[in-house]
């Protein structure tokens, strides 16, 4: 790690430590609408299922997309390029981490049983929706974190990106591997050179305009981003 080390890293779990693409929410809503044709799947499950309907969703509809996210989570509970590098370097390291989702809790826990270390769940407890700052908040103060300086959020996700910056955290936004670009493994290894790098270009700007720190594909490249931070905290920069 370099000289100023991360005081914590919280990260996403669905399109970064695992589900490469953030597929479980948009396969479940397929599954259960087929019939839809939107294909924004940004915010809560119930925001985007409203989204889909063009309506309020039943409880009977919510209950249901429950179920089917908890089966397609299943489906998903695979590891990002880098991922369990990282986190067992992290271990190594004993630099406190912990995963947040948006996903319910049942549907969240089987993504996390990929993770090859033991990363904290922080579930969120009545804490409003990213971008709302509570959850990171919580997250950090489940880890014991007594002070902001150096915690860094790692996200494809604009809301929880966007919560990262207001709860005073530095922020590294991935672009290949998380919601914005929103392809399955096989999926983007078929695109051409060009097309990748359309959506990588689209995807980073994106983030970037957020006002986020660094932006990367994936975790394998995270590595030169956390050394940034590291010295720019040493020159006395904040986020």
């Amino acid at each position: 790690m370099p000289n100023a080390s991360p005081t914590a890293i919280l990260f996403e779990l669905s399109g970064c430590l695992v589900d490469f693409g953030a597929r479980t929410l948009p396969i479940a809503l397929q599954r259960l609408h087929p019939q839809c044709t939107r294909t924004d799947t940004l915010g809560s499950p119930q925001q985007v299922l409203a989204g889909w309907l063009g309506q309020a969703p039943t409880p009977t509809q919510l209950q249901a997309l429950q179920q089917m996210l908890s089966e397609v989570a299943d489906e998903h509970a695979e590891l990002t390029p880098g991922a369990e590098q990282l986190l067992h370097r992290l271990h190594a390291d004993a630099i406190p981490c912990a995963w947040l989702d948006s996903l319910p809790a049942d549907a969240s826990l089987r993504l996390a049983e990929a993770l090859p270390v033991p990363v904290t769940a922080a579930l969120a407890r009545q804490a409003r929706p990213w971008p709302a700052p509570d959850a990171c908040w919580q997250a950090l103060s489940q880890l014991g974190v007594e002070r902001l300086d150096g915690c860094v959020l790692v996200s494809g996700n604009p809301h929880l990106l966007q919560a990262g910056l207001n709860a005073g955290c530095w922020t590294i936004g991935l672009a290949a591997c998380g919601p914005l670009c929103g392809l399955a493994p096989a999926d983007w290894q078929a695109l051409t050179t060009n097309e990748q790098e359309r959506l990588r270009a689209e995807a980073t700007l994106q983030l970037y305009r957020l006002g986020t720190h660094s932006v990367v594909d994936h975790l394998g490249e995270i590595q030169a981003s956390l050394e940034d931070i590291g010295m720019r905290r040493l020159k006395g920069e904040k986020p």
